[in-house]
């Protein structure tokens, strides 16, 4: 396979509103690189059939596609996309499965940031932010709930295999200090 080494795969994952989002914006803006979400295909899916981009709907869209098509249709249909881009490095935010990682790694460098957080100040995230239809409305015990999930019980398993790990329950600011020490080491 050629594998396009000259592009940086950051693929970033973590608990639900840890950061993923803010961060890959942070590495786009600041590095003049490119950001792209790994829900992106589900989201695609999900409005040429006019349906909500709600998580549920996205993780019956994910759990379909995997179904029918194999682990890795999804990593595979991004990996297709990201051949595209021109920049050198790509912020890939939702990263959740090993599968994922698999197939990009067979195009591309891969390093694998996980990002921590607390479930408090997650919650207090997701009201705010408003990415999927149904973040405005959601109750503690549904944020819980959706910590349940196939896919974000995979998420926490890649924690382990992880080339760096941030926390992000201090400031903004801090958040951006952790990214650029492992932009800075990644640029070497």
């Amino acid at each position: 396979m050629d594998k396009q080494k000259k592009k940086i795969i950051l693929a970033i994952s973590g608990d639900i509103a840890s950061g993923k989002n803010e961060m890959s914006a942070y590495i786009e803006k600041k590095y003049e690189s490119y950001a792209y979400r790994s829900s992106e295909v589900l989201r695609d899916i999900l409005g040429r059939m006019y349906l909500p981009e709600s998580r549920e709907n996205m993780q019956k869209v994910s759990t379909m596609m995997r179904e029918y098509f194999g682990e890795d249709i999804i990593s595979y249909v991004a990996s297709q996309d990201l051949k595209k881009i021109k920049k050198r490095i790509i912020a890939i935010n939702g990263i959740r499965r090993f599968s994922d990682l698999k197939i990009l790694k067979k195009y591309f460098e891969v390093k694998i940031i996980y990002i921590d957080s607390s479930l408090k100040n997650r919650y207090e995230r997701i009201c705010k932010r408003l990415e999927n239809t149904d973040d405005g409305v959601k109750t503690l015990d549904k944020f819980k709930k959706d910590h349940k999930s196939e896919a974000e019980r995979q998420t926490r398993c890649l924690r382990k295999k992880a080339d760096y790990i941030i926390e992000n329950d201090e400031s903004l600011e801090e958040f951006h200090r952790e990214i650029d020490k492992i932009i800075k080491i990644i640029n070497k």
